[in-house]
């Protein structure tokens, strides 16, 4: 592709197809009109910022953000997939004519914060080298006929983690750690989601009006965004899941009998004992009344596993296990910092020759992928001394093995049904594992992550059917696309070079 032909051309001289593709070419309406939204639907890319007063003493922020408006962007994401619409209601042997209402769409949401995106020499103000991307993709359309109990679904999204199914919505130059920025400019997409939700959207398929719902699903966050939007203490926390109430010592002791009980609704609720302290306890009793959440919780997430960071996490785990093992940890107490460093660079050393394994610095997906194979766990144990914790090892590696494509799958009851029904089975034998052989790594803590793949994945997959498929992959790849973009089709000034991104990747 790269003969010369420029493909993007700058939003003016856009070709009418592609004004058809970008939020807002079509025509709709809310029944009833959206709570504080405009009702018109020609709006294209916004200002982050707007719908933002700013009083003389407020600090301007000084952070560039662009953004669709969020029903303008659903719009348009509705039109794209018109046609599989149409299908769908064919294949399904429905009457279009007579389906005009009762569709029922369910939306992913998905929101990461990249470090590092250099800057390039543009006038404007400074902005910080992070960015943050908030991003949607459509996961199902079904209709409800009448007589009927359950829906009939239409569309299903063939590939949910593909960064062309995840559509981006809004960009912004902010640290996703600043919580006050962020939190500003994310507000008037939670106030627009919170609209839609009690709001049915009026469109043209297929040459007829038809009526929509809209259901928002926050999957696709990592567990720091989670816990920044939930309200709950940083991941370091004692309180070690954003699904449970558990401590990290009660985690470490039971490791597999745990229920989800957090909400966003009940984050709430606890903010406000919290913030009132009605039974004037002292800090420790009541954080421990509120279980951890000192902030007020500001968009809903659905608490669920980030299946990325799973792999990440339990790889870096596994890599701790590694070493301790070379250096037969199990048999003394504390080593000094200097023999760390030296089992870690023979692992390293070892995992280079072997399976051409560089080190990292910090654990990424591809590095975890290769590193959780049974060829690995083979190249370790030749480090390691005595043939009891070699046969330990691999069995850790071989149960996880069998646990890992539960939480992987889009549809593991189609992809994976035997090892979805042992998967309890196999986490309680890891479980008992690793609070017996490798106990020098458990007593009284556990890793956040690991705490979620032994105690909650079944649970979640019987209520959302997977975990795979509502993870944050697809935002992850986008931020590949927003690098892209920025370097080869953006205008060089700051005030337009996110308008150009988030045009380009929609259009992408």
């Amino acid at each position: 592709a790269t003969s010369g032909r420029q493909i993007f051309q700058p939003l003016h001289t856009l070709r009418n197809a592609e004004k058809e593709l970008l939020p807002g070419f079509h025509q709709f309406e809310w029944q009833p009109a959206l709570k504080n939204v405009s009702s018109s639907w020609d709006v294209g890319i916004i200002d982050g910022l707007s719908g933002w007063t700013t009083f003389v003493e407020d600090v301007p922020a000084d952070t560039i953000s662009r953004r669709f408006r969020y029903d303008v962007a659903l719009v348009s994401a509705l039109k794209d997939l018109e046609e599989d619409i149409m299908e769908g209601l064919r294949e399904r042997g429905l009457d279009d004519s007579i389906c005009t209402s009762g569709f029922t769409v369910v939306v992913k949401e998905s929101c990461d914060g990249m470090g590092d995106v250099s800057e390039k020499h543009g006038s404007g103000p400074a902005v910080p080298e992070k960015a943050v991307r908030f991003s949607f993709t459509v996961m199902s359309i079904s209709i409800r006929v009448e007589g009927e109990d359950d829906g009939i679904t239409i569309f299903q999204e063939p590939k949910p983690n593909s960064e062309l199914s995840c559509r981006p919505l809004c960009l912004m130059f902010v640290d996703e750690s600043d919580h006050e920025t962020l939190t500003a400019i994310l507000g008037p997409v939670v106030a627009e989601r919170k609209a839609m939700m009690e709001s049915r959207l009026i469109i043209s398929v297929g040459g007829l009006l038809r009526s929509f719902r809209f259901f928002f699903r926050g999957t696709g966050y990592d567990e720091k965004m989670v816990r920044e939007m939930e309200g709950l203490e940083a991941s370091g926390s004692t309180y070690v899941c954003t699904l449970c109430d558990s401590t990290r010592a009660e985690a470490s002791q039971n490791m597999v009998l745990h229920s989800i009980t957090r909400s966003h609704d009940e984050n709430l609720e606890r903010y406000e004992i919290w913030r009132k302290n009605p039974f004037s306890e002292s800090a420790d009793e009541l954080r421990d009344r509120v279980k951890g959440v000192s902030a007020k919780p500001f968009m809903e997430t659905l608490p669920t596993l980030d299946a990325l960071h799973c792999d990440i996490g339990n790889a870096t785990e596994f890599y701790k296990i590694f070493q301790d093992e070379i250096g037969e940890v199990y048999q003394r107490s504390n080593p000094s910092r200097e023999e760390r460093r030296r089992w870690r660079s023979t692992l390293d050393k070892q995992l280079r020759n072997k399976l051409k394994l560089k080190p990292v610095m910090r654990m990424n997906g591809n590095y975890a992928r290769r590193l959780m194979t049974r060829e690995a766990v083979e190249v370790v144990c030749e480090l390691v001394p005595s043939e009891e914790r070699r046969e330990a090892l691999k069995r850790l590696m071989e149960l996880y093995i069998q646990m890992k494509p539960v939480w992987r799958s889009t549809c593991p009851s189609r992809d994976c049904p035997d090892q979805l029904c042992r998967y309890s089975y196999n986490s309680q034998q890891f479980a008992d594992l690793l609070s017996t052989t490798f106990k020098y790594r458990y007593d009284g803590k556990i890793t956040n992550y690991l705490h979620k793949t032994l105690a909650h994945v079944p649970e979640i997959i019987e209520r959302d059917g997977s975990i795979g498929a509502w993870a944050s992959e697809g935002n992850e790849s986008g931020n590949k696309l927003f690098r892209r973009f920025r370097k080869m089709n953006a205008r060089q000034s700051k005030t337009f070079e996110l308008e150009d991104v988030l045009k380009h990747h929609w259009l992408y």
